[in-house]
């Protein structure tokens, strides 16, 4: 990374790519590249050859019954809605019970919440216990009204196994559906849809060391005949009139448009590459990776792992009780290991063990055995390195004052720190001058830390406190992530003494693309920084209604 090593432990979001996979998209490119199902002319002929080889390949990894059961879709999210749009709008009404697993992925909980609203059903939750295990005999108590069950493979954030089969015969027994999201799964052992007794599967490709974009939702013939177009448009009809449309037989039904094409091929030649391999052989392979790499995180005092099911797949989550998960994971990359923070996209699985997030090591068939260890040694330096560094928890019986302003107005406090970032452009980056401004926030009572001061949406844990001061804001906040405090900091910097509608005025995104942060701030760091902006201007909002109201 950068002409340095890359220890790549980000495998649960996305797999680096195999030659072949690379090469075979490539070759459709160059030699192949033609639309499917259309044309008449050779380079058509074969796109469309290779791109139903590509679902023939699918289908013979999954043991799927018939290759027309295999629908191409760009990925599990939109397997999912695909799903709770077409089957669960037609089949739902009000009574009718979702059953959701606890574990859940936001991709299989929105779609669903979506199908309830326009349906009436209702939405419930197969519990967790605090190893991450979903508790079976509550989910067989809960069967009774359930008209689908849709639960992971794999939890991605807890790496927990799910016993399907056992699951999807409970169901059956009560006339559910059942769905399995696959995509942490598919890579790691077999799959056999019929041996598991579903009748919905899916999975993603670049999961499974194929391309982004392309995915696959395995369903039952009957089910899918019986469903309603997802899309519509070119290559899912049979006949159009201005009075009717007509419906392709399957797969194309749920195929509309031009399909990616190269994804599909890329998936397959994914498949052909891993399928070299035995996946017994592989699933031993990273298994014995997790096991080492627990064992040396847990040499490390305060490290506790996140997720601890008796059967797992190979992820290790884990927490530190002073060293947040998003310093720990920029430390990491500082180092060149690339690890995942936050809620994963699990944000009741983070809200339900009490947590923000986690910092996450996903391991894949090319990792090794000193990749961990060099996880493991980084993770016990950062931590040293933070032990007595962290700032003190202020008292509760400190003044709830913050810092006064910096400048005569917003602005001039944003054309101060403008020229600061510009002045020190050649010695560091945005984001690691922003680390400066952590050490220097001023402490928050510990007894303001409550939930009614907790910022939602930031992936770190943040309170934030305004008030009105002498008709000015004044502004207090913390949090247990250190780049977090930076950029509190810096907020604090722009508006903290200044005037409610000042800073309603600021242009706030403007600003940190003219410093250069915005490029360096991760998509959830910068959902954290709008929570806190939105906070800010929340109450300077309330601020201005109360000067009005006085006039």
């Amino acid at each position: 990374m950068n002409g340095e090593p890359l220890v790549y432990f980000d495998n649960a979001a996305t797999v680096q790519k195999p030659e072949a996979v690379i090469e075979a998209i490539a070759d459709y490119y160059r030699h192949d590249n033609a639309n499917v199902h259309r044309g008449v002319h050779t380079l058509s002929q074969r796109a469309t050859t290779k791109f139903e080889a590509a679902r023939a390949t699918v289908a013979k990894f999954i043991n799927a019954p018939e290759t027309a059961e295999c629908i191409f879709v760009r990925g599990v999210t939109e397997a999912v809605n695909l799903v709770a749009a077409s089957w669960g709008r037609a089949n739902l009404s009000a009574g009718d019970v979702i059953l959701l697993g606890a574990q859940e992925h936001h991709s299989n909980i929105v779609p669903w919440q979506l199908a309830a609203e326009a349906t009436g059903a209702e939405v419930k939750v197969i519990p967790m216990n605090d190893d991450g295990v979903l508790d079976a005999d509550a989910f067989e108590s809960m069967l009774d009204g359930v008209k689908v069950v849709s639960i992971p493979h794999v939890s991605n954030s807890l790496g927990t196994i799910n016993p399907i089969k056992q699951f999807a015969a409970a169901a059956k027994q009560h006339g559910a559906v059942v769905m399995v999201d696959g995509a942490q799964w598919v890579a790691h052992a077999p799959t056999d849809v019929q041996d598991l007794g579903v009748d919905f599967y899916t999975f993603s490709a670049h999961k499974l060391y194929g391309p982004t974009g392309i995915g696959v939702l395995w369903g039952r013939r009957e089910l899918l005949d019986a469903m309603s177009p997802y899309h519509g448009g070119g290559d899912m009809i049979e006949t159009v009139t201005w009075e009717k449309t007509t419906y392709a037989a399957i797969p194309n039904k749920f195929e509309a448009g031009t399909p990616h094409i190269a994804g599909a091929i890329g998936m397959a030649a994914a498949i052909d590459w891993l399928t070299q391999h035995d996946l017994a052989d592989v699933a031993l392979h990273e298994e014995s990776l997790r096991v080492r790499c627990e064992a040396g995180l847990l040499d490390i005092d305060g490290i506790r792992i996140i997720g601890n099911a008796p059967h797992k797949a190979a992820v290790v989550s884990f927490v530190h009780e002073t060293v947040s998960s998003y310093d720990l994971g920029v430390a990491l990359d500082k180092r060149g290991i690339a690890v995942r923070t936050g809620h994963h996209c699990t944000q009741p699985v983070m809200d339900r063990l009490g947590i923000p997030g986690t910092t996450r090591a996903s391991l894949a068939i090319y990792n090794t055995a000193e990749e961990v260890d060099m996880l493991v040694e980084a993770v016990r330096e950062i931590v040293a390195d933070h032990a007595g560094g962290s700032a003190a928890a202020a008292k509760s019986d400190v003044e709830l004052v913050g810092p006064e302003a910096t400048a005569g107005s917003v602005q001039d406090a944003a054309d101060v720190l403008a020229a600061d970032f510009e002045l020190v452009a050649d010695m560091m980056k945005p984001d690691e001058y922003v680390l400066e401004f952590a050490d220097k926030l001023p402490p928050m009572p510990a007894d303001e830390k409550t939930e009614k001061n907790k910022v939602h949406g930031c992936m770190s844990t943040v309170h934030l406190i305004t008030r009105k001061r002498d008709e000015r804001l004044d502004l207090l906040a913390d949090s247990d992530a250190h780049i977090v405090r930076g950029l509190i900091g810096l907020l604090q910097k722009l508006f903290a003494g200044q005037r409610a509608e000042e800073i309603l005025a600021f242009d706030v995104a403007g600003f940190l693309k003219k410093i250069g942060l915005d490029a360096h701030l991760s998509m959830g760091r910068r959902n954290g920084l709008a929570g806190m902006i939105n906070r800010i201007r929340t109450d300077a909002i309330a601020m201005t209604d109360e000067v009005t109201h006085a006039r």
